[in-house]
């Protein structure tokens, strides 16, 4: 099965900007991003995600158990993405 984010093209995609300093964004890919709190801890993990209405955000946790991804939220904002992965 092909999925939207399949067929991003192979370039390196700038990091979105946050207007929140409680976190900040650290390169873990082509088209992800670690979300790093104030106090280094690794929050989750940001996807940029095609759509056919344009880009999403799409908000992740690493399951150790799986060594997966689990999908927390799709967002059209990083802000809104990134705000799921506080809790």
């Amino acid at each position: 099965m092909r999925t939207y984010s399949d067929s991003l093209p192979s370039i390196l995609w700038e990091t979105p900007s946050l207007t929140s300093r409680a976190e900040h964004l650290e390169r873990a890919g082509d088209h992800l991003w670690r979300v790093i709190d104030a106090h280094g801890t690794i929050r989750g993990h940001l996807r940029v995600v095609a759509d056919p209405l344009g880009i999403r955000y799409r908000a992740e946790r690493l399951n150790l158990s799986s060594g997966g991804f689990l999908l927390v939220g799709e967002f059209w904002d990083a802000d809104d993405a990134v705000a799921a992965l506080r809790y």
